[in-house]
C-alpha cells in the first residue's frame, strides 16, 4: 500500500493567509461533474460573441511559426498601442493578461511589511497577491457599492506603497467619476503607486468617466492596466497591457519573465485592436441586453447595481450559493458573491439574447420555488 510523501519543505508564512482565487466554473467542468453538455456561462464577464474574425484569421496564420519563440518585446502590438493611445512605446508593457502586471508591480515596489490600500469588495487578486508579497492589506469598505476615495486617502500612512482602484469596479460595476478621481490623484503623495485597473473601461460610456491617460502627463506614479480579455473577446489568449511612466515600466521589465506573451496572443491582439467594428458591435449588444436584464430584474422586484460594465450585481434576497447551485443543475453558470461577503448576491455576465432569456427563465423558476417554500 503506497502513501503520498509528506511535504518537508516549509511554505512561506504569507501563504497561511491566502485563500486561492476561484474563477468562474468552466463549462467543461460542469459536463464532467453533472453530465450537462449544453450549458451557458455567464460567470466570467467574457465577450459572448467570441473572437473577431480578423483576430481568428491572424491567429491561424501565426500558428505556422509556433516552433519559434515569440517576440519578447511585443514590438508590433506595442507600436500599435502607442499610436492608438498617443503615448510613448517605452511607456507600455505587454503582459500575460493584465493580472500579471499586479504581480510585477508588487515585486518591483512593495517590500515585506509595506502597506497597500484596496476597496472592499473589489477584484480579489489585489489582496491575494499583496499578501503573497508580504504586504499588509488595508481594506476600505465601499459606500453604497462605490469606492470611498476619501476613506482611502485617510488610510494612507508612511508605510503605504500602493493604492489599488478598479475603475469600473469588479464585482459592483460602479465607477469613480472624473471629478472624484482628479481630486484623489492630486491628493496622493507621489511616492505611492496609484494602480488603476481598467479591464472594463471600453464598456464605460458615461460622460463623466475619467480619461486616465491624462494623469500620466503630470504624474509618474500612475499605472493603468487594460486587457484584450473582455471587449476584444480574447480571454483564452491571456494578453493585457500596462501604461505608465518609462521609469516605472523599466522597473516592471526588470522583474518580468522573458517571452511572457505568446505569439498567438500577440497576433490576435494586434488584429483585434484594429477591428473597431467588432468593438462597436459588442458595445451595442451589451447596451441592449443589459437593458433587457434590468427590466427583468425590475419585474422580479430585485435590487441590482446599475453597471458601467458587461456584468450586473444582483441581490437575490436568498443565499447566493444556493441560487448558484440551483442554476448550475439546469446548465446556467453564474457567480455567487460569498467570497466578497455579499452573501445574497450573484453576479451575472451579460450574454447573447438567447443566453439571457434562458438565464431569466431558469432564474425565475428558482426564485419562485424559493419564494413559495
Amino acid at each position: 500500500m503506497s502513501t503520498e510523501p509528506k511535504l518537508n519543505a516549509i511554505p512561506r508564512d504569507a501563504l497561511k493567509n491566502i485563500k486561492p482565487y476561484e474563477p468562474g466554473k468552466p463549462q467543461e467542468e460542469l459536463k464532467r461533474e453533472l453530465g450537462i453538455g449544453k450549458s451557458i456561462k455567464l460567470a466570467s464577464n467574457e465577450n459572448p460573441l467570441g473572437p473577431s474574425r480578423k483576430a481568428a484569421s491572424a491567429i491561424r496564420k501565426a500558428i505556422k511559426r509556433l516552433n519559434r519563440y515569440p517576440d519578447p518585446n511585443c514590438f508590433k502590438l506595442k507600436k500599435a498601442l502607442s499610436n492608438r493611445l498617443k503615448v510613448r512605446e517605452d511607456s507600455i508593457l505587454i503582459s500575460n493578461g493584465s493580472d500579471e502586471i499586479i504581480v510585477l508591480m508588487l515585486r518591483a515596489f512593495v517590500n515585506e511589511g509595506d502597506e497597500v490600500i484596496v476597496g472592499f469588495p473589489t477584484f480579489l487578486i489585489f489582496e491575494i497577491q499583496s499578501i503573497a508579497q508580504g504586504a499588509r492589506v488595508i481594506k476600505v469598505p465601499l459606500r453604497d457599492f462605490r469606492y470611498d476615495v476619501c476613506g482611502m486617502l485617510s488610510s494612507i500612512t508612511p508605510k503605504t506603497r500602493v493604492i489599488f482602484l478598479a475603475n469600473p469596479d469588479n464585482p459592483t460595476g460602479t465607477y469613480v467619476n472624473k471629478y472624484e478621481l482628479d481630486n484623489f490623484i492630486k491628493s496622493v503623495p507621489e511616492n505611492i503607486i496609484v494602480y488603476l485597473d481598467e479591464a472594463y473601461f471600453e464598456f464605460a460610456q458615461a460622460e463623466d468617466f475619467p480619461d486616465s491617460l491624462g494623469y500620466l502627463k503630470e504624474r509618474s506614479n500612475i499605472i493603468i492596466t487594460r486587457t484584450f480579455s473582455k471587449i476584444y473577446g480574447l480571454a483564452g489568449l491571456r494578453v493585457g497591457y500596462g501604461i505608465s511612466s518609462p521609469e516605472v515600466i523599466d522597473c516592471l521589465n526588470k522583474v518580468r519573465e522573458p517571452f511572457n506573451v505568446n505569439s498567438l496572443a500577440q497576433a490576435g491582439a494586434f488584429a483585434a485592436l484594429k477591428d473597431k467594428r467588432y468593438v462597436e458591435r459588442t458595445r451595442q449588444l451589451i447596451r441592449e441586453e443589459k437593458q433587457f436584464l434590468y427590466e427583468e430584474f425590475n419585474s422580479l422586484a430585485l435590487k441590482y447595481i446599475p453597471s458601467a460594465t458587461n456584468f450586473i450585481l444582483v441581490d437575490t434576497g436568498f443565499d447566493g450559493v444556493l441560487i448558484f447551485k440551483e442554476l448550475l443543475k439546469q446548465g446556467v453558470i453564474i457567480r455567487d458573491m460569498k467570497p466578497y461577503k455579499l452573501d445574497t448576491f450573484i453576479r451575472v455576465t451579460v450574454g447573447t439574447k438567447q443566453e439571457n432569456k434562458k438565464f431569466i427563465r431558469v432564474f425565475k423558476e428558482v426564485l419562485n420555488k424559493l419564494r413559495s417554500s
